[in-house]
């Protein structure tokens, strides 16, 4: 089959996005005029299946109530809570404030996995703290991203939701492998905190502002009272998920009943924060469904054109066997991150590599978890990087683009080095998902 109008799909997509056209938008014009040397007039008919599939999609009717369970925990206060608590206990290391903001992401990113949310939620508090010690500014900015971007690889987390549901995997065993890479990764982002800030105290000052006059039983109950609540909510999502009790659906709406009545016990739900709630999730919900649609339309064109055997062609052609089609593909899915958002990428590429991966016999768990770390490490990559974006909407006039992309550096390589332990030691993916009953 002729793939000429398969090869053009992607540089037309790319000049559309740079053009300023929305990624959604982008996605279907580039479809309708691709489909259009397939089906003709008919075109319209062929990519209404692509609307028709995203919105009945019983898997992806989790996303919304994911959401919408971050966005109650982001309105009624439980997240200062929580950093108050975690900056009583490390605000005295090197680092302090630093290490409290990557440990309070990483709590959030596991009880909502929204990364944007996540991200915009931990700079509002930290970075006003970070700053009034003098901290250094690119330290904030990485710090910040870095804290965000581990909504995409510490469950439970919409991009996997979307993944397994295009790969035909099962969810609840691409949660459980990526458990330890995340934990791994924030180990590492621990250590460059706290060695960077040993080396150049001036980088990240010790915090005067812990209380250590506090007796040591109140201490444990505000600890208590902050961190258990979402630690609660995240053991009964993912509890219910992994334990067979409950669909993803089902889970993530188990997950919105908890931060409700944890909001209620909290104090922090009224009229207002519910409905700007409900806002925020439907905002975000139609932006996703609405891409996915997109990304739907796009991927089942470009194989009606002949782009999966292009696909194949090519990874078969640069030789090196499964490991250079494994490298060709996270190199693509990185490439790809300068441009797009997770969701398109996800849309894009799981349709046109999943066979290729299972006509090779790859492991689809370890090489979905490969494909989540490239994704989050694009997330950070400038110089369109998503992460810097959601900075720049919230973050001080005096931190500057360069100092934000100066900041993400160290934590790239972090999650590179990531990358690299997940593949030469693929049971860091696998093993939990193998001990599991029932994957």
């Amino acid at each position: 089959m002729d793939s000429t109008i398969a090869s053009l799909m992607f540089p037309g997509l790319f000049l559309l996005i740079f053009l300023g056209v929305p990624v959604a938008f982008s996605l279907v014009i580039v479809s309708l005029v691709s489909g259009w040397f397939a089906f003709g007039p008919m075109i319209f008919q062929q990519l209404y299946g692509s609307v028709y599939s995203a919105s009945s999609n019983y898997v992806l009717s989790s996303i919304p109530l994911f959401i919408l369970m971050g966005a109650i925990l982001e309105k009624s206060g439980i997240a200062k809570n929580l950093f108050d608590a975690i900056q009583m206990w490390i605000g005295r290391l090197p680092g302090g404030l630093a290490l409290t903001t990557i440990a309070m992401a990483a709590i959030f990113a596991a009880a909502s996995g929204v990364v944007g949310a996540v991200e915009i939620m931990i700079g509002l508090m930290a970075i006003p703290a970070m700053r009034a010690y003098k901290y250094n500014n690119s330290l904030i900015a990485g710090t910040v991203c870095a804290g965000g971007s581990l909504g995409t690889i510490i469950p439970p987390t919409v991009i996997v939701v979307v993944y397994a549901a295009l790969a035909q995997q099962s969810i609840g065993a691409l949660f459980a492998a990526i458990i330890f890479p995340g934990i791994l990764m924030l180990s590492l982002f621990a250590t460059y905190i706290i060695v960077r800030c040993w080396l150049r105290p001036q980088d990240g000052p010790v915090s005067t502002i812990v209380d250590d006059d506090k007796p040591f039983a109140l201490k444990i109950r505000i600890t208590l009272k902050a961190l258990v609540p979402p630690l609660l909510l995240m053991f009964a999502v993912l509890g219910s998920l992994l334990g067979g009790i409950a669909s993803p659906t089902e889970a993530a709406a188990v997950g919105v009943a908890g931060a409700v009545i944890l909001a209620i016990i909290n104090g922090g739900i009224t009229i207002s924060s519910l409905t700007d709630s409900l806002s925020l999730t439907v905002r975000i919900t139609s932006m996703i469904l609405l891409i996915v649609a997109g990304g739907t339309m796009f991927t089942g064109i470009f194989a009606v054109n002949g782009g999966g055997e292009m696909v194949s062609a090519i990874a078969n052609g640069l030789g090196g066997g499964t490991a250079g089609v494994i490298l060709f593909f996270l190199a693509v899915t990185f490439l790809l991150g300068f441009v797009l958002d997770w969701t398109s990428i996800v849309l894009i590429c799981v349709p046109i590599f999943t066979p290729v991966i299972k006509q090779l016999g790859i492991d689809p768990i370890w090489f979905a978890t490969l494909v989540l770390i490239t994704i989050q490490t694009s997330y950070l990559t400038p110089p369109m990087a998503s992460s810097i974006f959601y900075l720049k909407s919230i973050a001080p006039s005096d931190i500057t683009y360069g100092q934000m992309c100066k900041g993400v550096l160290p934590f790239i390589a972090v999650q590179l080095l990531t990358l690299a332990i997940v593949v030469l030691f693929p049971t860091v993916a696998t093993w939990l998902p193998d001990k599991i009953v029932g994957f």
